[in-house]
């Protein structure tokens, strides 16, 4: 809460500004216009050679624009207060007001702070970058930009959603781009009729025929559970990052596909009803 010594000085501010006006003439005028073009141009140039500076650091786009918007607000800061005190403003005084100000504004945007504070911490722990396909705030999607308040991502039906970075932080983020191999896995249920080695068989074969499979880390074929009505296989495979739903989709169609042809039955939960005649 802002002190009574702060609400005068605050005053004591304001009345001088006020003052300042009713004397202001057209040298004060030209000097101020003067001050605030170096300012811009001093301003346009420091940011073009952090920017410089922060590209030959191949810094992450992200880090980038916060680090640059950072930069901008801290020397129109500097500006406004070099501006301020040539018309004679205490330097005592204005940050006095400043910080009334601030309060004032930090209550109205605690929401927007929050975000802030989850797009800092994105920066920084870098959990992923633009291009990467994650799992975010409940929303999966490509991600196109991390901004300080929002980050935007690209989801598979082609919206763009705009998600809180306050509500990314706090949660668990899975990031599917991370590694450069993942692993697919399969199951499927086959009748108890069908000998265990064809199904398995069929499965290898499938397997070591698609393009885009890794022989190494090798395959895995097993059983994995016997159900009700039917004998659970897992199929385990690994391939690029980038191949992931291609594997997924063939294998399920050319697995049903080679149990068809080699006639291995796949089932689905059923009750088997004998009469018995008395």
């Amino acid at each position: 809460m802002p002190t009574a010594v702060d609400t005068e000085a605050a005053q004591e501010t304001i009345g001088i500004i006020e003052q300042t006006l009713k004397n202001f003439s057209w040298q004060t005028a030209a000097v101020l216009v003067t001050l605030l073009v170096a300012c811009i141009v001093v301003i346009r140039v420091t940011v073009a050679l952090a920017d410089r500076a922060m590209g030959r650091a191949k810094l992450d786009q992200g880090v980038r624009t916060f680090l640059r918007s950072g930069l901008k607000v801290v020397l129109w800061l500097v500006a406004i207060c070099a501006l301020l005190g040539y018309l004679g403003v205490p330097m005592t005084s204005l940050v006095a007001l400043l910080s009334v100000l601030g309060l004032a504004l930090s209550l109205a945007i605690q929401g927007t702070l929050s975000n802030l504070a989850g797009g800092i911490m994105l920066l920084s722990a870098h959990p992923f970058s633009a291009g990467d396909f994650v799992e975010a705030g409940g929303v999966s999607g490509t991600v196109r930009e991390v901004g300080l308040i929002y980050t935007k991502l690209d989801t598979i039906d082609n919206k763009v959603v705009h998600i809180p970075n306050g509500d990314i932080s706090g949660k668990t983020i899975v990031n599917y781009s991370a590694n450069d191999k993942r692993r697919v896995d399969l199951k499927f249920t086959v009748s108890y009729d069908a000998p265990v080695e064809t199904v398995k068989a069929c499965m290898e074969k499938v397997v070591g025929e698609h393009p885009k499979t890794f022989p190494t880390p090798e395959p895995t074929i097993r059983v994995s559970g016997y159900g009700d009505s039917a004998i659970e296989y897992v199929l385990r495979v690994w391939c690029d990052t980038g191949d992931y739903w291609d594997v997924y989709f063939d294998l399920m169609e050319q697995v049903k596909a080679a149990f068809d042809k080699a006639g291995v039955e796949m089932t689905y939960p059923h009750v088997n009803v004998h009469m018995i005649e008395k």
